[in-house]
């Protein structure tokens, strides 16, 4: 694997509710570990919205276990997951793959049934594929982003651009 594609996503879809399910699923994806800033929400927004507790509830119809992994404060993961009542982890530690790992297990999934659905390349791509999951990317919801990421848009971009020049979109 070239040192850029280790951070490129294996899906890349503009949000979380153009994910490629009907297709997730015949790959065997069971699970979906999901980065809550950026990804599902704004990261200055408490709770979700009505729209993703909505997507969050036709998921599990759908049949996949569902999972908040973020490096973000116990505080805020679980008044976050309040109304989603999936498995929550703060403080991750991505992209160390420990807390990713452990909650696999807590839910009874293997890496290769399992899909990581982030916004960033240096956290979340890099996270799932080094747990060997596959890895689906979301353009960030808005422009807002914490101070640390901030200093990181910079260079995803970059990567990101090479990503595109390679497989289009």
């Amino acid at each position: 694997m070239a040192v850029l594609e280790r951070f490129y996503p294996d899906i890349y879809v503009k949000s979380v509710f153009e994910m490629p399910l009907d297709d997730m699923k015949k790959l065997g994806i069971r699970a979906l570990v999901f980065d809550i800033d950026n990804t599902v929400a704004p990261f200055d927004v408490a709770e979700p919205d009505q729209e993703i507790v909505e997507l969050f509830a036709y998921l599990r119809k759908q049949g996949f276990k569902l999972c908040i992994l973020s490096n973000n404060t116990k505080d805020r993961v679980h008044l976050f997951n309040k109304k989603l009542g999936a498995l929550a982890v703060h403080k991750a530690g991505k992209p160390g793959i420990k807390k990713l790992n452990r909650a696999l297990e807590i839910m009874g999934v293997t890496p290769d049934s399992a899909a990581m659905v982030g916004d960033q390349v240096f956290t979340d791509m890099w996270c799932g594929h080094k747990a060997g999951l596959l890895c689906i990317m979301t353009a960030p919801i808005c422009n807002r982003d914490q101070i640390q990421t901030k200093v990181k848009r910079g260079l995803e971009r970059q990567v990101m651009k090479t990503y595109f020049k390679k497989y289009g979109k």
